[in-house]
């Protein structure tokens, strides 16, 4: 539990049962801030000073944000604070509270996206990967069928075009090709599972399509790094996406 008289920054780390101040500032947090399933947590009770704004704001990649709101008679008197919190692309939003929770907050962490397709485009914007509406339209689409649709094939007959003309579409923006998005947004759905249920890996592999608990676990450590029990453990998605786009950076 942490009490009110607390630093505006924390930071919640796996095994999520302590909150760490972010005293040193920016220096503290690119040391401290990337380590797998980490989040930073931003107080507002006493206000968002520009220091911190600035901090939040270039945080790592990876590095979810969680918000807690000040009182709802101080967030009345300052309404900008909720445009300032909109930009700042927060994993979850909390009412104000006497304490906070590492437990609530990590439950938070891990709470599935309302819109995976829409919640990797925006990701991908607050990194700075600029994409056109067309293309984010594209990658939204696949995300959203990789549910159900394993080859690229089946995607490209899904969006009404050729397989040989899918790939230059992709690949002309300089994006990672049509099978690589779809086995993201297959593995994000296998690791939001994951963390929100106690089925087993081989239950879940049979859900999303995948012959086996092996075939999930040697494509998740061949794409991401880290095998299923790690991403059970490290909560949240997006530090997923960065270890995936470092892979595809890489490749």
């Amino acid at each position: 539990m942490c009490p009110r008289s607390i630093p505006p920054l924390l930071l919640l780390e796996s095994p999520y049962d302590a909150l760490r101040p972010m005293e040193g500032g920016k220096a503290q947090l690119k040391k401290e801030g990337r380590k797998p399933g980490s989040a930073l947590i931003w107080v507002l009770e006493g206000g968002a000073t520009e220091a911190d704004r600035n901090i939040v704001e270039q945080r790592p990649g990876g590095l979810a944000l969680i918000v807690s709101l000040p009182r709802v008679a101080d967030l009345a008197n300052d309404p900008t604070i909720l445009h300032l919190i909109e930009g700042c692309r927060p994993q979850g939003i909390l009412p104000f509270h006497e304490r906070l929770a590492e437990r609530e907050l990590a439950q938070v962490l891990k709470r599935p996206a309302d819109d995976l397709g829409a919640s990797v485009t925006e990701y991908l914007a607050w990194r700075g990967i600029k994409i056109d509406r067309d293309t984010v339209h594209l990658i939204r689409r696949t995300i959203d069928r990789s549910v159900d649709l394993h080859s690229v094939s089946a995607l490209a007959r899904s969006m009404y075009v050729s397989r040989r003309a899918l790939g230059p579409r992709f690949l002309s923006r300089g994006l990672p090709v049509p099978s690589h998005w779809l086995q993201l947004g297959r593995l994000l759905r296998v690791a939001i599972k994951l963390q929100n249920s106690r089925d087993s890996i081989f239950s879940i592999a049979y859900e999303f399509g995948y012959p086996d608990g092996f075939a999930v676990s040697n494509q998740m450590e061949r794409i991401i790094g880290v095998r299923p029990h790690e991403v059970r453990e490290q909560l949240g998605w997006e530090w997923i996406m960065e270890c995936w786009l470092r892979s595809e950076a890489e490749s």
